[in-house]
């Protein structure tokens, strides 16, 4: 499912007042983080790296760095009201993300405020609690904070904070974290992210929870590193920015815990402070490795190399292209590329679900489709010459295991180089088959099906695919690049291996050719 925002009918009308924009006005209001790590500082940073313009309001000042708290200085309430009316007056917000409030007064100076301007995307990090475990909210403010949500469309606790806002004992398991985040989206009607990476094990799941108890679940590997300081303010407003530029709550998490977790990957090349250093919330801008506009695809594919030259080696591939091929052979063929595509199209809807341009997820989208309405029609065209119940073999299993592996527990960059090799490969091959068919005296016992191999269609889809791959690394980490050439080099073996295999799985033939 995908998450829908809930708005009030004013709100509903403010929202659509104000289309979703590429360059967002983000206003944050929370409290000051002389180390940079947290706050303001925090949120500026996270803004502007998602191609937001970024304003603030300072609820508090503190004193803290990595280690600590060490005091906490809240202004008047009138002084912020102050600065959210010349903000307001001015500039048009379209999110509003809030982190550090500190007490009742500055609360209701806030939801005055958001009451009266309505802005379209509000999301509230409900800071209690900071990563070093100093309190940062007094305790009789628990109520103000649970009349704020209803002028909030997110709200983002982490597990102790989920149990303070209900007054129950913290979650000690995924299950129960997800029956908190219910109870608090029902009885306030508002969207929560509940998340898990408190919780002990290798995943880090978290959850968007709607009011009616819809979950929409993101899982994602822990990533080891002391540097945490500040990742619930980033992820808050990763997503108020998304979620301004987008207009969908569900892909705007998924894409802001991707980068999340490539921030928390790179964060020890900070090197800052002694306790919980920061993430680095600008890594893909610092990492001098990113790649120019195709030489992360040329990469890949010259480490391709070998594979490319064991397919062409393949007695399947020159059968085929001298119409040699035992019928046997081919029907095994035909029977697992049709079962391969099932699940091929699913990883393709996936890519289409987490990219991050309404082209690209029409772009995968419509590669689903072509392989649900074209190539599964076109197989059962040829499986009605060439008969054969296959159940899925062990190539095809291993195959299909790693791409809705890396469709569910990667990045948009990984599902993107899983799912390339298909694309680039076959067209590959399809290019050397059908200049070989072109050359052939007589009439071939698989013309018609090589003819599909040169389909320019097909060609053109492969070079978008191939752009598309090259903006992700771009745009990733230099870990996440380093995910996705793995993620392509196992597909293109896994290309090798499903090409050989029918010359090991088929079962004997019982005519010699194709005829």
């Amino acid at each position: 499912m995908t998450a829908t925002a809930l708005y009030s009918p004013a709100q509903e009308t403010a929202a659509a007042a104000r289309p979703a924009t590429p360059h967002p006005r983000v206003l944050a209001i929370a409290g000051s983080d002389p180390s940079g790590g947290a706050g303001i500082h925090a949120d500026i940073k996270t803004i502007s790296a998602h191609g937001g313009y970024a304003m603030a309001a300072v609820t508090a000042l503190t004193a803290q760095n990595t280690r600590g708290v060490q005091g906490v200085h809240v202004p008047p309430a009138s002084f912020l009201a102050a600065q959210l009316e010349a903000l307001s007056a001015d500039i048009a917000v379209d999110a509003v993300k809030i982190g550090m409030l500190g007490t009742a007064g500055v609360m209701a100076a806030v939801s005055e405020w958001l009451a009266r301007t309505r802005p379209p995307v509000v999301v509230l990090d409900p800071v209690m609690v900071a990563t070093s475990g100093d309190s940062l909210m007094a305790p009789e403010a628990r109520g103000a904070l649970l009349a704020l949500l209803a002028h909030t469309h997110l709200v983002t606790p982490n597990l102790a904070e989920l149990a303070a806002l209900l007054e129950v004992s913290a979650a000690t398991s995924w299950g129960q974290a997800l029956e908190q985040g219910k109870e608090l989206a029902a009885t306030h009607q508002v969207l929560v992210l509940v998340k898990g990476g408190h919780l002990p094990g290798e995943e880090c799941p978290d959850a968007l929870v709607e009011p009616d108890g819809t979950v929409q679940e993101f899982t994602g590997p822990r990533v080891h590193t002391a540097n945490t300081h500040g990742t619930g303010c980033a992820l808050s407003s990763a997503v108020a920015v998304l979620q301004a530029r987008g207009g969908d709550w569900g892909r705007s998490v998924g894409q802001a815990k991707e980068w999340l977790r490539g921030a928390l990957e790179t964060s020890g090349v900070l090197e800052v402070g002694a306790g919980a250093g920061p993430v680095n919330h600008l890594n893909a801008l610092w990492d001098s490795a990113a790649p120019g506009h195709d030489d992360f695809s040329r990469s890949v594919w010259d480490g391709c190399a070998p594979q490319r030259e064991a397919i062409f080696a393949l007695d399947f591939i020159k059968e085929l292209a001298a119409g040699t091929l035992a019928s046997n052979h081919f029907a095994y063929y035909l029977a697992q590329d049709a079962l391969y595509l099932g699940t091929y199209s699913r990883v393709l809807a996936r890519a289409s679900a987490l990219a991050p341009t309404e082209a690209e997820q029409k772009f995968w989208a419509g590669g689903a489709q072509n392989c649900l309405e074209v190539e599964l029609s076109l197989h059962r065209d040829w499986l009605s010459r060439f008969p054969l119940e296959s159940p899925q073999g062990p190539v095809t299993k291993h195959y299909v295991d790693h791409l809705q592996g890396v469709a569910f527990s990667g990045s948009y960059g990984e599902v993107v180089a899983a799912v390339l090799p298909c694309y680039w490969l076959y067209a590959e091959v399809g290019r050397v088959l059908h200049a070989d068919y072109l050359g052939f005296d007589g009439e071939h016992p698989y013309g018609s099906w090589l003819q599909t191999y040169a389909d320019e269609g097909f060609a053109e889809a492969t070079a978008t695919a191939v752009g598309i791959m090259d903006a992700a690394a771009r745009r990733g980490s230099a870990a996440e690049r380093r995910r996705m050439a793995q993620a392509f080099a196992h597909s293109a073996q896994y290309e090798v291996d499903f090409f050989a295999a029918p010359h090991t799985h088929a079962t004997p033939a019982t005519a010699a050719s194709g005829d």
